[in-house]
């Protein structure tokens, strides 16, 4: 069975303590329900034949619920222990600007997928086959995720994210306050972890 982790996320600029504290109870939920579902199909399969439709369904929706819990334990973890710069000698920064040409290239790039019209992830993956880094909006949990590649950085983009804070037409907004409050040494470890497999 999953269990709820829990994050020490600091005072943060531009996202307010009753935003985290709501979207933390969001997160909950995801793990509540990733175990639910699996306590029922665990039910079900005494008869697997009989009730193949309804572990079909829920096989389904445990994507979604899944995807859910470890998307959030990414963005949670991201925000732990403050602001911070890249380390020195940053090995993820370099590999941005030498695939980006800059560091500013890159995260234009990264914002620019984060204001995609409608709900979803902006995601920063690794690819180990290629060695090189691949973006993707994630609007459905379950769907659009690129399958094996180990994610770097994640936004949340859907509107319970921030909607405490700024109204829809705003998210550029919490979007400059994700980044300033982004503590750089957890994504670099989530890099290093993507590279060594």
């Amino acid at each position: 069975m999953y269990k709820e982790q829990s994050f020490s996320t600091p005072e943060l600029a531009g996202i307010s303590k009753k935003s985290i504290d709501e979207h933390l109870k969001l997160y909950a939920g995801y793990v509540k329900h990733a175990n639910l579902i699996i306590e029922k199909i665990n039910e079900l399969k005494t008869d697997s034949e009989k009730n193949a439709y309804l572990i079909g369904e829920l096989q389904r929706r445990f994507g979604f619920e899944f995807n859910g819990m470890r998307n959030h334990e990414y963005y949670f973890k991201s925000l732990e222990g403050g602001s911070t710069t890249f380390p020195a000698h940053s090995t993820l920064k370099g590999a941005l600007e030498k695939q980006f040409g800059s560091w500013e290239a890159w995260l234009a790039q990264f914002k620019a997928i984060a204001l995609t019209r409608g709900i979803g992830w902006a995601m920063l993956y690794y690819d180990p086959h290629t060695q090189t880094f691949a973006h993707a909006f994630v609007e459905e949990q379950h769907l659009g995720q690129l399958n094996g590649l180990p994610l770097v950085l994640g936004l949340d983009m859907w509107e319970h994210a921030y909607m405490l804070d700024y109204v829809p037409s705003e998210k550029k907004k919490y979007i400059e306050a994700f980044f300033a409050n982004l503590n750089w040494s957890v994504i670099e470890e989530n890099y290093k972890k993507s590279v060594t497999g």
